[in-house]
Protein backbone atom coordinates (compact mmCIF):
# COMPACT_ATOMS: atom_id res chain seq x y z
CA UNK A 1 0.00 0.00 0.00
CA UNK A 2 3.01 2.37 0.77
CA UNK A 3 4.15 1.69 -2.69
CA UNK A 4 0.97 2.36 -4.42
CA UNK A 5 0.40 5.59 -2.32
CA UNK A 6 4.24 6.19 -3.41
CA UNK A 7 3.72 5.97 -6.55
CA UNK A 8 0.38 8.23 -7.08
CA UNK A 9 2.39 10.90 -4.97
CA UNK A 10 5.38 11.03 -7.38
CA UNK A 11 3.27 10.78 -10.47
CA UNK A 12 0.85 14.05 -9.28
CA UNK A 13 4.37 15.20 -8.44
CA UNK A 14 5.65 14.66 -12.22
CA UNK A 15 2.19 15.74 -13.54
CA UNK A 16 1.87 19.38 -11.92
CA UNK A 17 6.07 19.75 -12.68
CA UNK A 18 4.72 18.90 -16.32
CA UNK A 19 2.11 21.18 -16.48
CA UNK A 20 4.42 24.05 -14.91
CA UNK A 21 6.80 23.88 -17.15
CA UNK A 22 4.70 23.87 -20.02
CA UNK A 23 3.14 26.97 -18.86
CA UNK A 24 -0.45 28.32 -19.55
CA UNK A 25 -3.37 28.63 -17.31
CA UNK A 26 -2.93 25.50 -15.82
CA UNK A 27 0.21 26.04 -14.67
CA UNK A 28 -1.03 28.52 -11.83
CA UNK A 29 -3.67 26.52 -11.13
CA UNK A 30 -3.66 22.34 -11.89
CA UNK A 31 -6.30 21.30 -9.66
CA UNK A 32 -8.64 23.43 -10.56
CA UNK A 33 -7.71 23.39 -14.20
CA UNK A 34 -8.07 19.38 -13.73
CA UNK A 35 -11.54 19.83 -12.14
CA UNK A 36 -12.37 21.79 -14.81
CA UNK A 37 -11.83 19.70 -17.60
CA UNK A 38 -13.98 16.88 -16.17
CA UNK A 39 -16.49 19.21 -15.41
CA UNK A 40 -17.14 21.03 -19.13
CA UNK A 41 -16.97 17.16 -20.26
CA UNK A 42 -19.73 15.98 -18.10
CA UNK A 43 -21.48 19.12 -18.37
CA UNK A 44 -21.77 18.44 -22.11
CA UNK A 45 -22.76 14.83 -21.84
CA UNK A 46 -25.20 15.15 -19.01
CA UNK A 47 -27.01 18.42 -21.44
CA UNK A 48 -26.87 16.03 -24.32
CA UNK A 49 -28.25 13.40 -22.64
CA UNK A 50 -31.09 14.92 -21.05
CA UNK A 51 -31.85 16.33 -24.76
CA UNK A 52 -31.34 13.22 -26.17
CA UNK A 53 -33.97 10.98 -24.06
CA UNK A 54 -37.53 11.02 -25.47
CA UNK A 55 -39.98 13.23 -23.01
CA UNK A 56 -42.40 10.11 -22.92
CA UNK A 57 -38.85 7.92 -21.27
CA UNK A 58 -38.72 10.55 -18.94
CA UNK A 59 -40.09 8.75 -15.84
CA UNK A 60 -37.93 5.66 -17.19
CA UNK A 61 -36.04 3.92 -14.44
CA UNK A 62 -34.42 0.34 -14.73
CA UNK A 63 -35.56 -1.14 -11.23
CA UNK A 64 -38.52 0.18 -8.71
CA UNK A 65 -35.57 1.03 -6.46
CA UNK A 66 -33.88 3.17 -8.96
CA UNK A 67 -34.27 7.30 -9.75
CA UNK A 68 -35.93 7.75 -12.66
CA UNK A 69 -34.12 9.74 -15.90
CA UNK A 70 -35.96 13.14 -14.42
CA UNK A 71 -34.93 12.85 -11.00
CA UNK A 72 -31.75 12.50 -11.75
CA UNK A 73 -31.88 15.46 -14.10
CA UNK A 74 -33.48 17.45 -11.55
CA UNK A 75 -31.11 16.17 -8.71
CA UNK A 76 -27.94 16.77 -11.02
CA UNK A 77 -29.50 20.80 -11.39
CA UNK A 78 -30.19 21.16 -7.83
CA UNK A 79 -27.15 19.35 -6.66
CA UNK A 80 -25.01 22.05 -9.00
CA UNK A 81 -26.90 25.13 -7.91
CA UNK A 82 -25.95 24.36 -4.24
CA UNK A 83 -21.89 22.76 -5.00
CA UNK A 84 -21.57 25.67 -7.11
CA UNK A 85 -23.02 28.54 -4.51
CA UNK A 86 -20.46 26.46 -2.33
CA UNK A 87 -17.69 27.58 -4.93
CA UNK A 88 -18.55 30.89 -5.33
CA UNK A 89 -20.01 31.99 -2.34
CA UNK A 90 -23.40 33.12 -3.63
CA UNK A 91 -26.88 31.78 -3.95
CA UNK A 92 -27.76 29.30 -6.86
CA UNK A 93 -30.86 31.11 -8.82
CA UNK A 94 -34.07 29.76 -8.71
CA UNK A 95 -33.87 28.15 -12.10
CA UNK A 96 -32.11 25.44 -11.06
CA UNK A 97 -35.13 24.04 -8.65
CA UNK A 98 -36.85 21.92 -10.61
CA UNK A 99 -38.96 18.89 -9.78
CA UNK A 100 -38.79 15.50 -11.03
CA UNK A 101 -42.20 15.90 -11.92
CA UNK A 102 -41.73 19.14 -14.63
CA UNK A 103 -41.29 18.66 -18.05
CA UNK A 104 -38.51 17.66 -20.50
CA UNK A 105 -38.42 21.02 -21.06
CA UNK A 106 -38.08 22.56 -17.39
CA UNK A 107 -35.65 20.01 -16.59
CA UNK A 108 -33.63 20.85 -19.40
CA UNK A 109 -33.83 24.52 -19.12
CA UNK A 110 -33.43 23.65 -15.45
CA UNK A 111 -30.18 21.71 -15.71
CA UNK A 112 -28.63 23.80 -18.45
CA UNK A 113 -29.35 27.22 -16.06
CA UNK A 114 -27.33 25.11 -13.29
CA UNK A 115 -24.37 24.40 -15.77
CA UNK A 116 -24.49 28.44 -16.29
CA UNK A 117 -24.33 28.83 -13.13
CA UNK A 118 -21.73 26.45 -12.41
CA UNK A 119 -19.45 28.04 -15.47
CA UNK A 120 -19.43 31.74 -13.28
CA UNK A 121 -18.49 29.78 -10.44
CA UNK A 122 -15.83 27.69 -11.62
CA UNK A 123 -14.24 31.15 -13.71
CA UNK A 124 -13.56 32.39 -10.53
CA UNK A 125 -11.92 29.38 -8.84
CA UNK A 126 -7.91 28.99 -8.47
CA UNK A 127 -5.83 26.63 -6.49
CA UNK A 128 -5.22 29.34 -3.83
CA UNK A 129 -9.05 29.43 -2.86
CA UNK A 130 -9.57 25.42 -1.91
CA UNK A 131 -8.45 25.66 1.68
CA UNK A 132 -10.68 28.45 2.34
CA UNK A 133 -13.39 26.93 4.48
CA UNK A 134 -16.66 26.77 3.29
CA UNK A 135 -20.59 25.41 4.52
CA UNK A 136 -20.77 22.19 3.56
CA UNK A 137 -23.58 20.12 3.40
CA UNK A 138 -25.73 20.05 6.80
CA UNK A 139 -23.33 22.69 7.85
CA UNK A 140 -20.55 20.64 8.22
CA UNK A 141 -17.44 23.37 8.16
CA UNK A 142 -14.87 21.66 5.08
CA UNK A 143 -12.75 23.38 2.73
CA UNK A 144 -13.57 24.89 -0.53
CA UNK A 145 -11.34 21.93 -2.04
CA UNK A 146 -14.54 19.25 -0.97
CA UNK A 147 -17.39 20.73 -2.88
CA UNK A 148 -14.69 20.78 -6.25
CA UNK A 149 -14.12 17.25 -5.84
CA UNK A 150 -17.72 16.27 -4.77
CA UNK A 151 -18.87 18.29 -8.27
CA UNK A 152 -17.15 16.30 -10.14
CA UNK A 153 -17.79 13.03 -9.13
CA UNK A 154 -21.19 13.97 -8.78
CA UNK A 155 -21.71 14.75 -12.27
CA UNK A 156 -19.67 11.24 -13.51
CA UNK A 157 -21.66 9.19 -11.69
CA UNK A 158 -24.91 10.50 -12.56
CA UNK A 159 -23.87 10.88 -16.66
CA UNK A 160 -23.14 6.86 -15.95
CA UNK A 161 -26.41 6.47 -15.01
CA UNK A 162 -28.00 8.56 -17.72
CA UNK A 163 -25.99 6.86 -19.99
CA UNK A 164 -27.11 3.26 -18.47
CA UNK A 165 -30.56 4.26 -19.54
CA UNK A 166 -30.23 5.74 -22.85
CA UNK A 167 -28.85 2.24 -23.58
CA UNK A 168 -31.91 0.48 -21.87
CA UNK A 169 -33.84 2.83 -24.33
CA UNK A 170 -31.83 1.53 -27.07
CA UNK A 171 -29.74 5.29 -27.98
CA UNK A 172 -26.52 5.83 -28.03
CA UNK A 173 -25.54 7.93 -25.02
CA UNK A 174 -23.58 10.92 -25.85
CA UNK A 175 -19.83 9.92 -24.67
CA UNK A 176 -20.60 6.77 -26.97
CA UNK A 177 -21.27 8.94 -30.24
CA UNK A 178 -18.56 9.13 -32.73
CA UNK A 179 -16.42 12.36 -32.63
CA UNK A 180 -17.58 14.36 -35.54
Amino acid sequence: MRILSGVAVAGLLVGTAFGQAAGGADAANPVVASAKEIYVRQAAYIIAAAEEMPADKYMYKPTPEQMTFAKIISHVAQSNGGLCGMLSDTAAPATVKVAETASKEELVAGVKASFAFCDTAMAGLTDAKMGDTISFFGGAKKPRARALIEITGDLEDHYSQLAGYLRLNGLLPPAANPKK
